[in-house]
């Protein structure tokens, strides 16, 4: 999202006033602003300024004294946001946004930005914070009704919430999500559902973080056969407690849809089904599609749950390995939502790993004055900022030395953040252009081991005739989509067959660890596997 270049405008007309708001710094510094005098003295007016703007001071960095536009460099404006954060902690506040602008000529160009310092302390991430993968056929209603939960709006039945998690000009135009979308809203202890305003507004949604006691976000998938190894990336590659699985009602259960329910069940998530679409049917057809459902879960050995006829407190208490809880709903009468917001309120969460940090990288981006951005769920342990790190491997093998400049999660800038989280983290000691998703951060401290070849336990889902020696599938493993060579250990697999393979990626090495659960596709053919152990390089 670009900055809006008037709030800059507007700060430097607002000035730093007695009494005011606003204040200007050419720069910040750990070593001239971080001694014990000066910090406390600025902590203090820090303090001050916010108390004046009813809960919000905004600091105008890269300018001089008199507000002059006089930019610095990014590293330096990086160490600013650094010291600024420090001060806010120990001010009772918390930095909430930043916006930046490049100044002057191209070969001496610099950096202004303005940080908004709110009062407060940052977001502690405990465990009311739960993440749903969204899966189902194309048209089904996967994105309208994530856009009407997280909203509280209703649909007008041409997709208008839909719109809030369609982002990319193609997306909107053709009225198909291309790509993996993010939403979130949350739950008030006292008030009930936080919703957003609008999800486009970065601000509304570091809002939802801040404000709610619970959180809910959802990764919303893709539904076209085209991108079913996006879908699989979105369920496969993050840390979901629960997935859900959409079925339009003037539709009903189509292949794309089993081959969804399929990759939910090959990861083993607890998965619940929404009947989507109802206000389109009549009662007969609602009921039929609600009899398909059934069928369709118990072809797979599941047991269904009309939530409607046994309650939220039998779902919340039996979703899980056998049971998966159906709901009817219509997100332009909203019939049925309610419904999700108390499933989504009581659910427990069911990701946790409290082992040593570990993160996949699925987005990279950057961002002016902060540098490279990895994003991705996080897998185990938790980050903070400061925290060093290993990022890759790299493709020659090797693992990359980088720092924790800052994490945000929803656009909410926060000091840590743990496992199941979906978060940006601002890296220093590497380029954008150097960081590729599959590659994984872990501690500096650690020994991660760089893997082009496992074993593997696998079972063959569909195959037209047999796996021989040498077959060559899209294995998707955490974020990882890499073609690699099957050989499996009894010299074939039939469609069918549980059996174990040898499995080399062909083209460069990955962190791949033991346990891990993965699917492989090729064509019509599909299979899932466990990780047995690794051969390190």
């Amino acid at each position: 999202m670009s900055p809006d270049r008037a709030v800059l405008e507007r700060a430097l007309e607002r000035g730093e006033q007695e009494g005011g708001n606003v204040e200007f710094k050419e720069r910040l510094s750990k070593e001239v602003h971080l001694t014990d005098g000066r910090r406390e003295s600025l902590a203090a007016q820090l303090r001050h300024r916010v108390l004046s703007g009813d809960g919000e001071a905004l600091y105008v960095v890269g300018v001089t004294d008199e507000g002059g536009l006089a930019g610095i460099e990014p590293d330096t404006f990086s160490e600013s946001m650094d010291v600024l954060s420090l001060l806010a902690e120990e001010a009772g506040a918390h930095i909430d946004d930043v916006q930046t602008w490049g100044v002057g000529e191209d070969d001496e160009r610099g950096i202004v930005g303005v940080a908004a310092v709110r009062e407060g302390a940052v977001l502690e991430t405990d465990d009311t914070h739960i993440v749903v993968g969204t899966a189902g056929h194309v048209d089904h209603g996967k994105s309208t009704l994530v856009g009407s939960l997280v909203t509280g709006q209703s649909d007008d039945g041409d997709g208008s919430t839909r719109g809030y998690l369609d982002v990319k000009p193609h997306e909107v135009e053709r009225g198909l999500s291309a790509d993996l979308s993010y939403a979130v809203y949350g739950f008030d202890d006292e008030s009930g559902p936080v919703h957003m305003d609008n999800p486009h507004r970065k601000q509304d949604r570091a809002r939802v973080v801040e404000e709610a006691d619970r959180l809910v976000s959802f990764v919303d998938t893709v539904g076209h056969e085209p991108w079913l190894r996006t879908t699989i990336r979105g369920l496969v590659g993050q840390k979901l407690d629960y997935g859900l699985l959409t079925v339009a009602a003037d539709d009903g259960p189509t292949k794309t849809t089993r081959e969804h329910l399929g990759v939910l069940l090959a990861t083993e998530l607890p998965t619940m089904v929404a009947i989507t679409k109802a206000d389109l049917v009549d009662e007969e057809r609602l009921r039929e599609v609600e009899r398909e459902v059934e069928r369709l879960l118990r072809e797979v050995d599941k047991t269904p749950l009309r939530v409607a006829r046994h309650g939220v407190d039998a779902a919340v208490e039996e979703i899980g390995e056998t049971v998966v809880p159906i709901v009817t709903t219509s997100a332009v009468t909203m019939d049925g939502l309610d419904t999700f917001d108390e499933l989504f309120e009581r659910l427990p969460k069911t990701a946790g790993d409290d082992g040593d940090f570990r993160m996949y990288v699925d987005r990279t981006y950057s961002v002016t004055g902060v540098g490279a951005v990895a994003s991705g769920t996080i897998m185990a342990g938790e980050v903070e900022a400061g925290d060093e790190l290993l990022l890759g491997p790299m493709p020659d093998g090797d693992w990359r030395e980088v720092e924790v400049r800052s994490i945000e999660m929803h656009y909410h800038r926060v000091d840590e953040a743990r496992a199941g989280r979906i978060v940006g983290i601002a890296l220093k000691g590497v380029s954008e252009s150097e960081i590729s998703r599959g590659m994984a951060l872990v501690p500096r401290e650690s020994d991660p081991a760089t893997v082009r070849e496992f074993e593997a336990d696998v079972m063959v889902l569909n195959h037209p005739t047999r796996i021989d020696d040498g077959y060559e599938p899209v294995v998707h493993v955490e974020t990882i989509s890499e073609a690699a060579v099957f050989h499996p250990a009894d010299g074939q697999l039939l469609p069918g067959d549980t059996g174990h393979a040898r499995v080399r990626f062909k083209f460069q090495p990955y962190l791949v660890e033991e346990g891990q659960r993965f699917v492989f596709r090729e064509g019509q053919s599909k299979g899932v596997g466990t990780v047995t152990d690794v051969h390190r390089e």
